[in-house]
């Protein structure tokens, strides 16, 4: 089965608290992806600490071969013991996805983790037994496209309790709303910003615990290859085009001249495409057989200030209506974000004259920055990204 692993989360701290007391891990090597959600005793300082080290133990120990039974014994034995309480705490839930499609689950003490298929529950078969004086459950399964998973620390089944809802939100709301909300295209950040804003609103934005989700899609994986920029050698121009053309996936072209060379091999037409007008994109324009067509390091640019605000802000909202408009940029950071699981850029270092102009400004001429800023920020969301120079 060919899959991609897309997984995230958000957290929001305690009110008045500058650490949060939740942990999440996510380790992806080439056997597997590994989640990991550590919920640390109380709040604050000594929580992180917690969830720190219960998180990074649990991954790193799962990742090197090691058992869930070594692992927490190792937890057992190294947490720090609380003064206050006289006990060393902390609850986690471990999600591994293999890349042969089967599923491993471990929760101790943490609310249960949600699988939904094709946006129904769909509920887990568990075992019980006991490691280190820990009661924890223990799940095998197989997965199928499609699949979501939705890990939740306590702070989530809390939300609103004595305020808006007298007994809390509780699991079972948050299943019926996963199910509600649930979306095919709707990428794994997204999905967790939406359930961690409904409890921070049942909160009133004064969250009375530490309150994370983390999402896990399992994805089609999508090609999305990116050409920009000429070759330093013109002897090269046919050589790359025929490489990015026969590559798998969705295509795109950034620059005009690149777009000129395309056209050229490939004895294609380039029709400027002046519908959408945006006056600080550059138009886009149609080749046959080129997905997306359009201007070089000024779209490139624009891309990977959408790229940074998806990341870095937590308005969903706000993200979507940047990423659904169509002019060049916002069409490219869409491709990237939510249809690409690997990404190619194709990138040719000969220099633009247009670029040495003094007139011009000297950031937008880094064509090389920008491709490596934007291939380091899709790789914090889990993308693979391949990187060549011509």
């Amino acid at each position: 089965m060919n899959f991609f692993i897309d997984a995230d989360y958000e957290s929001i701290n305690k009110f008045n608290e500058e650490l949060c007391g939740d942990k999440v891990e996510i380790i992806r090597n080439k056997e597997s992806v590994i989640v990991v959600l550590a919920d640390g005793l109380g709040s604050g300082v000594k929580a992180n600490i917690l969830s720190t080290l219960t998180s990074k133990i649990i991954g790193t120990m799962l990742s090197k071969g090691s058992s869930i039974d070594e692992a927490v014994e190792t937890i057992a034995k190294t947490l720090p013991v609380c003064k206050e309480r006289g006990i060393a705490y902390s609850t986690f839930s471990i999600l591994e996805i293999f890349s042969s499609g089967e599923g491993y689950i471990v929760e101790f003490d943490n609310p249960s983790i949600i699988r939904l298929k094709n946006g129904k529950y769909a509920p887990l078969l568990k075992n019980e037994r006991t490691i280190y004086d820990k009661k924890i459950y223990e799940t095998r399964f197989k997965i199928d496209l499609d699949d979501t998973f939705i890990m939740i620390s306590d702070g989530a089944v809390h939300a609103g309790i004595g305020q808006m809802l007298n007994l809390g939100w509780q699991w079972e709301n948050v299943k019926e709303y996963t199910e509600r909300m649930y979306k095919k295209e709707l990428p794994a950040k997204n999905f967790a910003r939406l359930l961690v804003n409904v409890c921070d609103n049942l909160y009133g934005q004064k969250p009375g615990d530490d309150t994370t989700v983390v999402a896990v899609r399992i994805r089609k994986s999508q090609n999305v290859n990116v050409l920009i920029g000429p070759p330093v050698d013109k002897e090269l121009d046919e050589y790359v085009i025929k490489k990015f053309i026969n590559s798998d996936g969705k295509k795109v072209v950034c620059g005009g001249t690149t777009s000129q060379i395309v056209c050229r091999v490939l004895k294609k037409e380039l029709k400027v495409n002046l519908n959408y007008i945006n006056p600080s994109i550059p138009p886009t324009a149609e080749i046959d057989g080129i997905d997306l067509t359009c201007e070089g390091v000024l779209t490139m640019s624009k891309a990977v200030e959408l790229v940074k605000r998806y990341i870095s802000s937590k308005d969903t909202s706000t993200n979507l209506f940047y990423l659904n408009k169509y002019d060049g940029a916002s069409r490219l950071s869409k491709m990237l974000i939510e249809e690409g699981t690997n990404i190619h850029f194709f990138v040719g270092r000969a220099i633009n004259p247009a670029h040495q102009n003094p007139e011009f400004p000297l950031d937008l001429g880094l064509k090389l920055k920008l491709v490596d800023d934007i291939a380091q920020y899709l790789k914090s969301l889990g993308k693979e990204v391949t990187v060549d120079y011509f």
